[in-house]
């Protein structure tokens, strides 16, 4: 069953790789509960196929990256970018694409949490396994405010742009 708007986001884990040790986080990948990092904040998750893939590196993070000032104008407290990697290709990924301190990049490796979020594509015919779907959503409190899944092979409802038009 596909998450939609009103339900609370479910419980789970992700992991981040920490490129700077700070108190209750080590240097490496990390693993948090989800509950706990959304409690009393506004986030906009998106979600991808795959990191280093060709429209998430050249369109996808890049939008989110570049708008994350207009963003956090408009109130909202973080920014994830959600995949079916492991986390230190994440955390490659995000400092590859100048996310590091703009777009957290939480690591799904096992797509535990994207099966929870009922979002997986089962890319397994082209060699990929099983994957996100391209979406993003808005979630306040842990509750999902705003959704965009994307059409298969499509990039046109998920985009930083878009989130800024329904949110600012």
């Amino acid at each position: 069953m596909t998450i939609k708007i009103g339900d609370r986001l479910p419980d789970g884990q992700l992991q981040e790789f920490i490129d700077v040790e700070t108190e209750g986080c080590s240097l490496g990948p990390n693993t948090f509960q989800v509950a706990d990092l959304v409690k009393g904040k506004k986030i906009v998750i998106f979600g991808l196929p795959g990191a280093y893939t060709p429209t998430c590196s050249a369109k996808h993070v890049p939008g989110y990256v570049r708008h994350y000032d207009a963003l956090k104008a408009t109130g909202i407290d973080e920014v994830w970018c959600l995949s079916v990697n492991d986390a230190f290709v994440m955390g490659a990924w995000g400092r590859d694409q100048q996310a590091v301190g703009k777009v957290r990049m939480m690591a799904d490796g096992s797509a535990e949490y994207t099966k929870k979020l009922g979002l997986e594509l089962d890319l397994t015919a082209r060699g990929m396994g099983v994957r996100c779907q391209r979406f993003s959503m808005l979630v306040d409190d842990g509750v999902v405010k705003k959704l965009n899944v994307e059409a298969p092979g499509k990039f046109e409802v998920s985009d930083a742009e878009t989130m800024l038009r329904q949110h600012g």
